[in-house]
């Protein structure tokens, strides 16, 4: 999954709205600004497209996208105004089902009827002025459960959430259904979807090789995989670009993927498929989440450990962490515990995304886990049960602005920064399917959230306790 973002909107009201919610001494463009805000909020999908025909005609087809992006956030409260001129706009919001701040900038034409010219949005971090209050232990644990099964009730919540510190679970709940069909319940051994949380096994499997000396992190991928189709790629990114980010080498996912999702059963399949793409910039200029990367990192686990990806990460990262729950079988094999995935488009009726889902998960995201797994697997890495610490301390370590505030990407871990609690870890999201594992060395907490419906359902309870427990140990 890639890094959580706000879609740019570019949507705006009618002048009329504008008169009977905001008062007419505001400038114009604050009139139309919080105009949109409260149709947007109304989740009114009628009264957002009749603005859009008269205010801003060529977003019309941009309806769709707003709905869902009002459907993820519960709509948007104004927190504090920045300017406001006649024609220009701006201020921050957030989210009011989650902690996420926005900044919004509306400019408009100079003279009646003031239609809109330009209208953005997009997450920022949370500005250190608008803090949230750090609860005591109980406190948080509480509010965390409290929102969970306020999420639960209104059906924007289905899955696992547990916390711990310095070794001893605080907290740890089932929410929702496992399966809707058969009404059976989420427990604390039901497995849901990683997306691409999978990234953080591949990445220690990688540095264990790296570890060994079987791999060296400034090489050319191309000297492992010397029928590498591509051969200039081949030979222009590192196996330490791959694990950043930073090679080019795009994404998987598409209209080829769409087509050939159920055929492409191997992690050789994809590279069939993908494998004569140059590189998309010159590698190691920048930042680009890249799917396709962490594929070729499982493609190099393969040839240099004489084993499937599935066994070596069964046998090197699974076994030695605990992590009896935790797989990738085929979606077309029974797990009789794994939960089943449930999306939807905004107001519709929750889906299975049974349609959606490819052959079987890779190095690059997919397969199944607990959160109790998840947090077994966090204690592994600190105890040092998969790596050596220098290669720990490799592993977990920024390396790379993402270009998102003060998130850096390490080697198949964020390096983040919730309100002052220093964490790393991985999201993972697709349709009918989201978590988060964050873990927190210097505060000793581990945040582990499952869900089986749409981003941002485990995230956003992730965020919410990370940003409210106390930051003394």
């Amino acid at each position: 999954m890639k890094p959580k973002i706000w879609a740019i909107a570019i949507l705006l009201f009618s002048a009329q709205f504008c008169a009977a919610q905001v008062p007419a001494t505001a400038p114009a463009a604050e009139q139309q600004a919080k105009a949109w805000l409260d149709v947007f909020n109304s989740a009114d999908r009628s009264a957002l497209l009749a603005f859009l025909q008269k205010n801003r005609p060529n977003a019309v087809d941009r309806l769709d996208s707003a709905m869902e992006f009002r459907e993820r956030s519960g709509g948007l409260q104004l927190v504090e105004i920045e300017e406001s001129t006649p024609t220009r706009f701006t201020a921050f919001v957030q989210e009011k089902d989650s902690d996420q701040f926005g900044h919004i900038a509306v400019e408009v034409e100079p003279a009646p009827p003031y239609r809109i010219i330009n209208f953005e949005i997009r997450a920022i971090p949370r500005p250190a002025k608008f803090a949230i209050p750090r609860l005591n232990q109980k406190e948080a644990i509480e509010a965390l459960n409290r929102k969970l099964q306020e999420e639960a009730a209104r059906d924007s919540f289905s899955g696992t959430a547990l916390v711990a510190q310095n070794g001893m679970v605080l907290f740890q709940h089932a929410y929702g259904l496992a399966d809707r069909a058969t009404n059976a319940p989420n427990t604390l051994d039901t497995q849901f979807r990683l997306g691409s949380m999978n990234k953080m096994f591949t990445a220690v499997s990688v540095l264990q090789l790296v570890q060994s000396g079987k791999l060296q992190l400034n090489d050319a991928f191309g000297k492992y995989l010397s029928d590498y189709p591509n051969k200039d790629m081949a030979s222009k990114v590192t196996i330490q670009q791959l694990l950043t980010h930073t090679g080019g080498t795009g994404d998987i996912f598409g209209p080829e993927f769409d087509k050939h999702r159920l055929e492409l059963k191997t992690l050789q399949d994809y590279v069939r498929l993908y494998g004569d793409r140059p590189v998309a910039f010159e590698p190691g200029s920048r930042f680009e989440y890249s799917n396709y990367g962490f594929l070729l990192l499982g493609v190099i686990i393969e040839k240099v450990s004489n084993q499937t990806y599935y066994d070596y990460v069964r046998e090197h990262v699974f076994k030695p962490a605990g992590m009896n729950s935790t797989d990738s079988l085929p979606e077309d094999q029974p797990v009789a515990s794994r939960s089943t995935g449930y999306m939807k488009e905004a107001s519709g009726p929750w889906m299975e995304n049974k349609d959606t889902l490819p052959y079987r998960g890779t190095s690059a995201g997919g397969g199944y886990s607990t959160v109790v797994d998840l947090y077994r697997f966090a204690m592994a890495l600190q105890q040092h049960k998969l790596l050596d610490a220098a290669h720990t301390e490799m592993l977990v370590t920024g390396k790379v602005d993402t270009g998102h505030g003060p998130d850096k990407y390490a080697f198949g871990f964020f390096e983040t920064d919730s309100n002052g609690l220093k964490c790393f870890g991985h999201a993972g999201g697709a349709p009918g399917m989201n978590g988060e594992l964050k873990i927190c060395p210097k505060a000793g907490y581990v945040i582990a959230v499952l869900a089986n419906l749409d981003p941002p359902a485990a995230q956003r309870a992730s965020d919410f306790i990370a940003n409210r427990l106390p930051l003394n140990k």
